[in-house]
This record gives C-alpha cells, structure tokens and sequence, in this order.
C-alpha cells in the first residue's frame, strides 16, 4: 500500500479537496487502484448535525454515512463509493479508544494522546485504506489522504492547530511505520498576489513550511495554488527557500473548470515524479481515462449555448451548501452541450412578507425565477423560506416550468398541490405543523424525535418504478428499480396519496413494500418530477444523473427527442 497525505497551509478553502481528488484520478489514469479517506479535527462524530453554513453539504454515502463535502469530489473524480469510515473525526477516535477503554483492552494502563489516540489514527487509516471502493471489489494499491487545513500548518497558530495534533503526531510517526518508499507528502500552499504591488509572494508559503517540517513532516511536493499563472523566479525562489528540487514545487492558476486540473498536474511531470518518488509500477504517460479528461475540459470551455436553472433554497448565500446539486447541474448540462447557468434564489425573498420588507429584493427574486429555463428544489430542514419554495412550485406548476423537486422539494410539491388543486387550504407537513388536519406529509415511522444524529433514514435504498409510462423509468433506460441515497425523517402520507392519483399526480416510484412514495410525475406537463431520495450524489462527470439530465433537456426543450432516440444524447 502506498500513502499520499496532503496537507494544506497558509488558509482554508484554496481548493486541496480538488487538488487531492485529481492527484488520485491521474494515479487512476495510471491503471492503479486509488480510495481516499479525509480527516477531519471536529469533536463532532460526523457532519450530520451541522449546519450547511459550517463546512458546506453534507454529503450521504451508500452506506448511510453522513460525511464532509469532500468525500463527494473523490467519488465524482474517481468513480468510486467510499464508506463512513473513509472520513476520519475527532470525535470517532476518542470515541474508539474510549470505548476500548471501557471494554478493557488496555489493561489497566493510562490512556493517552500518545501513544493511544495516535495508534488508534494509523491503525484506523491502515484498515480503511484496504477496504475495496471500486466495482471490482480488489483491495486498493494507493490511498490519497486529504487532512483539513483548519489544523495543519495556518501561519500564527489557532485553536484548530491544538485540536488537530493528535493527527499530526499520528502522520509523523507513520511515515516511519509506512517506509519512505511507501509515503509522500504534498503540501498545498497559497501564493498571494496583492492588487497593491501585483507581486507574487513566497513568504506565506515559506512559513507554511516551515512549520510543517517543525512538526516533523517534510513535504515532497509543494502545491502552489494562485490567481495566476506563476513566474518561474517564483518557483525557483520557493524551490531554493523550502530546500525541495524545482520540479518537486507544482502550480496550479484559477482554471474556468475543476476538470483542468488533473491535466495541470500531468502536464507539470507529477506521473514521473510519483512513479519515481514511490516505486510505482506504471508507465510514464496516462492511459484514455485523462484523455478523457482532457476533452471533456475542452469541451467544457468551448460551449456556447447557455441553460439557466433557478436554485431556490435557504442556504444560497455559499455555495458549497448544495454543491453536490451544482455538480449534477453541470455534468448534466455538459452531456447536452450546454453551459449552466445557475441561478441562487433565496426562498425567503420570494415571499409576501420580503415584498413589504425590501420590495427591490423580492422583485429581482421573482424576475430571475420567471427568466430562469428550469426551477430546482433541492433538500433543507425546517420551516424558514418553505413558503417561498411553494411559491416557485406552484410558478412551475402553472406555467409549466420544467421543475425537479429533491426530498424537502418533491414534499412541498405535494403540499402545493394539495393547497392549490385539491384546496385542502390548510395541508402541511408535520415537520412545520404537527396538527395540520391534512398532513400530507409524515414523520417517518422509525423516527426518533430525541437523538439527532443519524436517525434518519440514511444510505442506499432501492426504489421500485410502479408503471411503464413514467419519464424518470425511461430516463433511467427502462430500469424496473434504482437505487440511490436517502437522508430524510418525513415522508408522503401513504393514506392520502389516492386523492393525488385521481387528480394527476401520480406516485410512479415507491419503496419496495409499496408504503413509501419515491417519486412523483405531473401528468401534462413538459417535466414536473419530485424524488425523494438524493440522486445528485450519484452523479459523476461522464456518467450525469438521470432525474437531473431530465431537467436540462426539458429547460432546452430537447426531452422528447432525447426519449424517442431511445435514451441516446446527439453528437
């Protein structure tokens, strides 16, 4: 087993998630089999109790897993399913060890940071890093580990640094433990450029470094991440200050798209560098898969049509809160030729009340809502902004807007059309209104309204197509079930959804017992689909996710000639 950790410096947010998702496709191009786990210092056991605000989606695995945002750009890069154990947390060590601590494994010795919680890290990332991720089931000859910049290296220190040590501890000591041939370390840094000077400036870096080898990890390859291409004076001066070869200091600019960068780090030797640097078995030219790459980031910069989709959500102010959504959007868009135009709607801004608050506000919402070629409702939690997700459904819905509503956005679609066509003027959720007297929508009945975490129903789960004539079955090529990712604690009323039926919409996918409506169709309507699961987390570049391609080709007006091709997109 061969291990890549890399680290970051200086700030957060500079794109080493990116970074460390390529490294691992252009070892994939390579013919090798690559996982990826990602640590992270938080107390928290996983993301599923934050807040998208505190570190973006959280993203949902086929096993349920509730992980970082991260672990979704490895699998959409790699192709790969990754499980809840590929995300490493602080609170899931000293949980760990705890618990052993209570069982009496550790025979009555004193538990501490050293060496009990370092040993519990390199054991953990030793055991993880065999765990199959591909289709084929064999064990992986390389393991990418991305750890969080929160509590690696940022200049001047932080609370992060002191959460974080365990790890760095961990990682030093196993780079003995992996042997030198079977351990690299990549440092991402940030190479500044103020508007003042123009001047690009090592020193960030430099520091950057420096504190890393003082921890006692000496970085192989240094990252330099920037606005602009870098001169080579700064990548000799970097090179001579941070005592690495020239060609060990790689750069990487602002591209127009993520898919450039593997192409980047190939073209700058890193294939020859790692094939070197750790015995590899590989030649030094990538197979088709980077060729593939590298026309699909062709592709991506020459397009000229444009498809715009309105977002209307609550977390619009950052946009990793609905990256995986964004991500789907594009790979879809990107299958059709078209470049995405995505459009952020606040939902709240979209109702009455904003109209009396801030009228300019709730004006520029609707206009972008009405311009928009598609609407999107994707997932949220509570009550805050749901009255202006109706608004845009019922707008969808009228107008016959192409519209796809994603958990949270498939349920208010059914409150919406329970409120405006079956005129049951007080239907609700139970989630917002525990006594409506028309609750459309449910609590699920395994939920636990006590514990938080994890008590939703969570992971894979399959899906079962009721009927023939259904778009979603036909843009899923005729499959008779699918199966995709869940995270959510209400459902459709199953009682009810009889009154829905006989007025058009129509349930067309339910779970396997036939008690858990799945997916929703509008009858005459050029597209008005809701899924209750996540199928965004499933979507990959070369492979875009059915229920979201269906949204592009009606918001292009190409739905039907795509269908009545058999499935098959035009050159």
């Amino acid at each position: 087993m061969k291990y890549i950790l890399v680290t970051g410096g200086v700030i957060s947010g500079i794109g080493k998630g990116i970074i460390a998702s390529s490294i691992g496709t252009i070892l994939k191009s390579c013919g090798l089999r690559v996982t990826a786990i990602k640590i992270d210092p938080y107390i928290n056991i996983d993301a599923g109790t934050f807040s998208p605000y505190e570190h973006g989606e959280v993203f949902v695995l086929n096993d349920g897993g509730e992980v970082d945002l991260d672990l979704g750009n490895y699998e959409r890069f790699l192709d790969i399913n990754l499980y809840k154990d590929n995300n490493i947390t602080t609170g899931k060590i000293y949980q760990h060890v705890i618990n052993k601590e209570r069982h009496g494994d550790y025979l009555g010795k004193t538990v501490q940071v050293v060496p009990h919680i370092t040993d519990a890290v390199q054991e953990w990332v030793m055991n993880q890093a065999k765990v199959p991720v591909d289709d084929d089931r064999r064990e992986p000859q390389i393991c990418v580990i991305e750890a969080n910049p929160s509590f690696l290296f940022q200049l001047g220190g932080t609370i992060g640094d002191i959460e974080g040590m365990p790890f760095v501890e961990a990682f030093r000591q196993f780079q003995f433990k992996a042997k030198r041939e079977n351990f690299c370390n990549i440092h991402v840094s940030l190479v500044p450029q103020p508007n003042a000077t123009g001047e690009q400036k090592t020193k960030p870096t430099q520091n950057s470094v420096r504190a890393l080898r003082g921890l006692g990890l000496s970085p192989d390859l240094i990252v330099c991440r920037s606005a602009k291409p870098i001169e080579m004076a700064v990548k000799e001066k970097i090179s001579m200050f941070c005592h690495v070869e020239p060609e060990q200091v790689i750069f990487i600019h602002d591209v127009s798209s993520t898919y450039r960068v593997p192409i980047l780090l190939e073209e700058q030797g890193i294939i020859k560098y790692f094939k070197q640097r750790l015995n590899l078995p590989i030649d030094d030219q990538p197979s088709d898969l980077l060729m593939k790459w590298k026309k699909m980031a062709d592709r991506y910069e020459r397009l000229l049509k444009v498809c715009s989709i309105a977002l209307v959500g609550k977390y619009t102010k950052l946009s990793d809160c609905y990256a995986s959504v964004f991500k789907a959007l594009e790979h879809s868009a990107l299958a059709i030729n078209h470049k995405l135009d995505l459009m952020y709607i606040d939902s709240t801004e979209l109702e009455p009340s904003t109209e009396a608050e801030n009228s300019v506000k709730y004006h520029q919402a609707w206009h972008k809502l009405c311009k928009a070629d598609g609407i999107l409702v994707p997932g949220g939690f509570g009550i805050r902004g749901t009255e202006g997700k109706l608004q845009a459904i019922s707008w969808a819905r009228t107008k016959k807007k192409p519209f796809l509503g994603v958990c949270l956005g498939m349920q208010l679609a059914v409150v919406e059309f329970a409120r405006n066509h079956l005129n049951w003027k007080d239907a609700n959720s139970t989630e917002f209104d525990p006594d409506t007297k028309n609750p459309v929508v449910i609590d699920i009945p395994e939920h636990n309204p006590g514990d938080m975490g994890g008590t939703m129903r969570l992971g894979k789960r399959r899906t079962v197509f009721k009927t023939q004539n259904s778009v979603l079955r036909k843009l899923y090529g005729g499959e008779a079930f699918v199966e995709e990712r869940h995270r959510h604690r209400y459902e459709v009323n199953p009682e009810l959804t009889h009154c829905f039926e006989e007025k058009g919409l129509k349930f067309v996918g339910q779970d396997t017992e036939g008690n858990r409506m799945e997916i929703i169709e509008l009858e005459n309507h050029p597209y008005f689909v809701g899924v209750q699961f996540h199928p965004e987390f499933s979507s990959r570049p070369m492979k875009p996710s059915p229920p979201y391609l269906g949204l592009l080709l009606a918001a292009t007006g190409t739905l039907n000639a795509y269908l009545q091709r058999g499935c098959k997109l035009s050159p």
